[in-house]
């Protein structure tokens, strides 16, 4: 048994087309091949040794495996979002995808009831990215303190309201109150977002770390929430907390950018436990991928890559690591949504030689390893790979 597992979630670095991806529109997208395209190749050494290469073609990658074991997986849920792909990973199949509202916006209906149990108005209501609706809807919000509403390619409700003029605490009360409306089954969204802001202008608003998401809770036991029954620590960092509604979790650290995620991660290197440390570095997504921004992308890959060999280092003989990846999206693709792709499947340990994975049929292939790992209830699905390694 591996006393430790470190399983990080590189969020939405997806590596090629799979099965499904025609159903969705992205046929042909791959994340991590078309950024090392777009910006005449990418330097990551460790993954490179890894097997990262391996997976997938990739400008700058070399194609070996020298330490650890590599493959991919595909998705067997229904859908392309963070949700289905974190809570396939722990154990649950997504047969009917969350609700969105990207087309339409919301309901006049839930708009109205939103407005009269807040006590403020909405501006918004439809589907932006988050840096430019604030930009074109921050300083109104600013004089009338209504509240701006809008949704994404996602299963979400966001409410971006300034921190000093409306309130942190106000904003999450009323994240609250819109996560009460939203369990109706016509408005069931995944996830509401609260997105606060700073600034004085259009030309100076940012968002700030204090965003909170109000997640629908798993709607089945997980690999965590076993874990956790059989005694065993499950420490999150970064949303993994917020999407699993805290269910499973016995510590939870917050973070404030993919680099601050893997510094909590080696702290917890020096801490004496048994059990999962499960991260998500969300950066890779909400900054780069759904901004279309393939150089940022890049870099913070490198950045990523140089943060995971200090990690490895501090790393015991009876620890293992899993790198993998929730979701595809590709800064190249068109749009700004997600996209469906395979994932990387990386296993690490100083005491396993190397070797492949093929290609795996679910995300649950994780989660089942880290459950056969522990000897607690294995999910419904998912095959563990633990017997792989060697």
């Amino acid at each position: 048994m591996f006393k430790r597992v470190f399983c990080i979630v590189i969020d939405s670095v997806g590596c090629g087309t799979a099965p499904l991806s025609h159903e969705y529109n992205d046929k042909g997208s791959n994340t991590i091949g078309h950024i090392a395209e777009a910006c005449g190749g990418i330097m990551l050494p460790t993954l490179e040794r890894l097997g990262l290469g391996m997976i997938t073609d990739i400008l700058g990658v070399e194609r070996f495996n020298i330490d650890g074991y590599y493959g991919k997986m595909d998705e067997l849920s229904k859908g392309k979002d963070t949700m289905t792909g974190h809570w396939e990973m722990m154990g649950i199949e997504t047969t009917k995808p969350f609700k969105t509202f990207t087309d339409t916006g919301f309901p006049i209906e839930l708009i109205n009831e939103l407005e009269e149990r807040t006590g403020h108005k909405v501006i918004g209501n439809y589907s932006a990215s988050g840096t430019e609706i604030i930009k074109e809807l921050g300083e109104e919000h600013i004089k009338t303190k209504a509240m701006i509403v809008y949704t994404s390619a996602d299963s979400v409700l966001q409410i971006a309201c300034h921190e000093e003029y409306f309130g942190l605490e106000e904003l999450y009360r009323c994240c609250e109150i819109a996560r009460d409306i939203c369990m109706k089954e016509e408005y069931k969204v995944g996830r509401i977002i609260a997105r606060p802001f700073v600034g004085e202008s259009s030309d100076t608003f940012t968002r700030t770390t204090n965003r909170h998401d109000y997640a629908l809770s798993p709607s089945e036991d997980t690999v965590l929430d076993f874990l956790k029954a059989g005694g065993y620590e499950v420490i999150s960092i970064g949303k993994i907390n917020d999407i699993f509604n805290t269910c499973g979790i016995t510590k939870a650290y917050k973070t404030k950018s993919n680099h601050h995620g893997m510094e909590i991660a080696l702290e917890m290197t020096k801490e004496n436990f048994t059990g999962l440390v499960f991260a998500n570095l969300v950066d890779f997504d909400a900054l780069y991928g759904h901004r279309r921004n393939p150089e940022g992308y890049k870099d913070a890959l490198e950045e990523f890559d140089y943060d995971l060999e200090l990690l490895i280092y501090e790393l015991r003989e009876d620890d293992l690591l899993i790198v993998t990846a929730d979701h595809g999206n590709d800064p190249t693709w068109f749009g700004t949504d997600h996209t469906r792709e395979y994932v990387p499947l990386i296993v690490y340990s100083k005491s396993l030689k190397n070797g492949k994975l093929g290609t795996r049929s679910s995300f649950a292939d994780v989660g089942a390893t880290i459950a056969e790992n522990f000897s607690v209830t294995l999910p419904s699905i998912g095959t563990s790979f633990l017997k792989e390694l060697k």
